[in-house]
């Protein structure tokens, strides 16, 4: 829910010229802004990296429930996904920093 409310702003802003979405499914949205990479690695992103720079900003919109998940899962969700994320889009976009 989050994520699809951020990918409706982005969108819908004028200033924004392109959106990128990586999701492990389609979103089901069509937009003339809109590119859209199904991907289910969120540890390894070396098979997309060709496709994830030039980019100035990221949300990253990843939300899980903590109840009945193991917490080595939960954190592995909830920390070492968007560290991932981190990693690979601050290195790709070095010249996007501000």
């Amino acid at each position: 829910m989050i994520g699809s409310g951020v990918l409706i702003e982005c969108l819908d802003n004028a200033e924004v010229e392109s959106v990128l979405a990586i999701g492990r499914r389609s979103c089901g949205k069509e937009h003339e802004k809109l590119k859209e990479i199904i991907h289910d690695n969120s540890l390894d992103y070396s098979p997309i990296e060709g496709e994830i720079s030039g980019y100035n900003a990221c949300f990253f919109c990843l939300v899980v429930s903590s109840t009945g998940m193991a917490e080595d899962q939960y954190h592995i969700i909830t920390h070492d996904y968007v560290v991932k994320a981190a990693e690979v889009l601050s290195r790709l976009n070095l010249d996007k920093r501000g």
